[in-house]
């Protein structure tokens, strides 16, 4: 997407460029320190504040970064370079404009590739899809620090890859989360592996297209040098390998909840194990780790861990450190946790479940469910859901602004449901959620809150959202 102009790299002599940082989130301000500290002459531009902006802007000032919060109006002209943080849209005014001027853009991931250690820079291992990155990216980092590497996890989990690579004591390997919204202006990163987990619809209001996005997705793959990863159980994603413009020699490599065939992980016997990265694949398959490894079990979570697994193995990772690393895993919060045991309901918070399809991998985790949805549908239609799901979702309970259109699915598919609404907005709500979840459910029965929506119409983000969850299952007499 964009067109490069000019090539910047770690040995250019920046002392008399001129570039603009667009957006101060955690991205926006390692690239802004990171330039400056290489002599760049940088301003920074964002149409909104907030606090840690205010923060932001206070510590580059001291750097001499110039720092214009709440900007509405064009860019200047007279640049050598834009640097387009994940949080604009790549159809956003500035980057058009930029691109009519022939000012090249560099994105999160291509800035950082650009500015990696001249000499043996440390090899990207990357992780995208619609759901389950962090969760897998966190397995991958527990597997390669088992194996005695230094690692960082890093990309769309919160740390800056731009950090990362600019660290005086870098790490030997890098385990890269990318999120959709980084793969926009990358050019020139070259993974050593890279997988896509699963493709589901999201982000469409962000690339204005499903295509747009998926086609997003696909350029984790591009001049990937070791290994493709993709879901057999996802035909999108081998679809994109096999588009996919890779250094020569690389290798397509499946992962399936099923039995594996050669140059795949997969699932024997309730063990995991690679016909992929051994010599007499024809014949063998090599156990990595068993379901009891697998921490919290759900189905997604074995599709994950063989995920991380495969990305460990390409790089000649050990079996017995693939164990290790799987049972050392601390999971995230907020993602099909287990809460509590109470009167023998499972309450589990799975409040990261943000989309239908995230929510379809939760229920699957289950046999008899009390579940918590509502929020902000992001224009999803969630038919599909419950049809998939009706016969073990003993009840529903609602909340959030767009609560009545699942509401209405229900009374269409399965109208012998039972429905619960909760109209209120403020704190009381996930209390009256968890109270009559906890009415409803029998020994047996998990509650389980997996909202397919965004949090934002009644909380911070799915973090509060989760933690509110947790609090009012604690609460619970």
């Amino acid at each position: 997407m964009g067109q490069v102009y000019l090539v910047m790299t770690r040995n250019t002599d920046f002392a008399e460029k001129n570039v603009v940082v667009a957006g101060l989130g955690i991205a926006g301000f390692a690239a802004a320190d990171a330039l400056a500290d290489l002599g760049a002459n940088v301003t920074v531009y964002d149409e909104t504040s907030n606090e840690n902006m205010n923060e932001r802007a206070q510590i580059l000032d001291v750097l001499g970064v110039k720092v214009f919060l709440n900007w509405k109006n064009d860019l200047p002209t007279n640049l050598d370079l834009v640097v387009a943080s994940p949080g604009l849209a790549p159809s956003h005014p500035w980057f058009k404009a930029a691109q009519a001027k022939e000012i090249p853009i560099y994105g999160e991931l291509e800035l950082a590739w650009r500015l990696r250690p001249l000499e043996n820079p440390a090899p990207w291992l990357c992780v995208t899809g619609t759901n389950g990155k962090t969760t897998t990216t966190l397995m991958l980092a527990s597997i390669l620090k088992a194996s005695g590497l230094k690692v960082e996890a890093v990309g769309n989990i919160g740390d800056s890859i731009v950090s990362a690579v600019m660290n005086p004591t870098p790490a030997q390997v890098l385990a890269v989360e990318v999120g959709a919204p980084q793969l926009p202006f990358t050019y020139s990163m070259s993974p050593e592996s890279a997988v896509v987990l699963n493709l589901a619809q999201d982000h469409v209001d962000f690339f204005g297209s499903f295509e747009n996005y998926r086609n997003a997705k696909a350029r984790v793959y591009h001049q990937t040098k070791n290994s493709c990863i993709y879901n057999v159980q996802d035909l999108e994603t081998e679809k994109m390998v096999a588009a996919a413009d890779v250094v020569e020699g690389a290798r397509a490599i499946g992962f399936t909840l099923s039995v594996p065939s050669p140059s795949m992980l997969g699932v024997i016997d309730d063990c995991l194990v690679d016909r992929a990265f051994i010599e007499n694949r024809s014949d063998y398959a090599q156990e990595l780790a068993t379901f009891d490894d697998i921490k919290p079990f759900a189905p997604h979570n074995v599709a994950n861990a063989l995920a991380a697994a495969a990305l460990a193995r390409s790089i000649e990772v050990a079996p017995a450190f693939v164990k290790q690393g799987l049972r050392e895993f601390e999971p995230a919060p907020h993602r099909i946790s287990l809460v509590r045991e109470h009167n023998g309901v499972s309450f589990i918070d799975d409040s990261k479940a943000t989309n239908t399809h995230a929510a379809d991998t939760s229920l699957n985790a289950y046999q008899s469910v009390i579940w918590i949805a509502g929020g902000l549908a992001k224009g999803q239609d969630f038919s599909e859901l419950i049809i998939r799901h009706s016969q073990k979702i003993k009840a529903v309970v609602l909340l959030g602004k767009d609560r009545n259109l699942i509401r209405s699915a229900f009374q269409k598919i399965a109208p012998q449901t039972p429905i619960y609404e909760i109209s209120e907005t403020n704190e009381t709500a996930m209390r009256q959620v968890v109270d009559i979840a906890a009415d409803v459910a029998q020994k047996g029965d998990v509650v389980l809150l997996a909202p397919g929506c965004a949090s934002w119409d009644m909380f911070k983000d799915y973090k509060a959202r989760g933690q509110a969850f947790e609090q009012a299952v604690q609460n619970l007499k």
